[in-house]
């Protein structure tokens, strides 16, 4: 099985501005997802999607490879997409360009469950930290017994109506592996209710009858969206 994972970087953040190419410990942030991507045995390539000349300009000085993409892609799931044209595999992983804290053992949890072939996306999940469980910046996720995705949101899920003390709750952590047919697929649907409704581009999936299986990990990961967040991975990685 040859897998790729492809690290969408957009430059044109609006909450956190310019966050790819902010630096922690003197390298920008896109640095830090791309080199912990390469540290998996398991991809063949890692490749930053990007619509940015300057991404691509800082790229080009480390020595990571990266293609331009189109400005006009409303996801960077659409961006993955366009490199999955000219670039051949039977996985793409798609590690989110905000992810500084993302590490080989992420690569492996995705990959796992495609050694099924009845497995056409998968993507990961932890445990969630008395913080979370409320918090509707971290996404939940609820899973059948065989460990496919029943439902993802930014309430809490399940709803624990007896506190009786008796229920887990688990994160979702935004990666993903897609075989090359429901990457295309994915991208040919239109946004779906429920997406729309929760802002989560998975439920495109699930409302269209795509299943989505999910790994767990005990491994988790700060998605970058703010100064906090990146004063709280410069914590995490104790850096100065």
């Amino acid at each position: 099985m040859r897998a790729i994972a492809i690290i969408p970087a957009r430059l044109g953040s609006t909450r956190l501005p310019r966050k790819v190419l902010r630096e922690i410990a003197g390298k920008p942030m896109i640095g830090l997802v791309y080199e912990a991507a390469k540290k998996s045995p398991l991809l063949a390539d890692v490749i930053i999607a990007t619509d940015s000349e300057e991404v691509m300009e800082a790229a080009r000085a480390h020595g990571w490879k990266a293609q331009m993409t189109s400005a006009a892609h409303r996801s960077g799931t659409d961006r993955i997409h366009e490199v999955a044209q000219r670039v051949a595999a039977d996985v793409y992983v798609n590690i989110q360009g905000d992810l500084p804290t993302a590490r080989p053992e992420h690569v492996a949890a995705l990959l796992k469950p495609m050694q099924r072939p009845e497995v056409h996306v998968s993507t990961i999940k932890t445990p969630c930290t008395p913080e979370e469980i409320n918090n509707p910046n971290a996404v939940k996720v609820v899973t059948d017994k065989n460990g496919r995705a029943l439902y993802f949101s930014r309430a809490t899920i399940p709803h624990h109506r007896d506190k009786n003390g008796n229920v887990a709750y688990f994160k979702h952590l935004g990666m993903y592996a897609y075989r090359k047919a429901a990457l295309e697929r994915f991208c040919r649907l239109p946004e779906s209710k429920l997406e729309a409704a929760e802002r989560l581009e998975q439920l495109r999936l699930l409302e269209n009858g795509i299943d989505i299986y999910v790994e767990e990990t005990p491994f988790n990961t700060v998605e970058v969206d703010t100064e906090d967040d990146l004063k709280r991975v410069q914590e995490l990685l104790k850096l100065p």
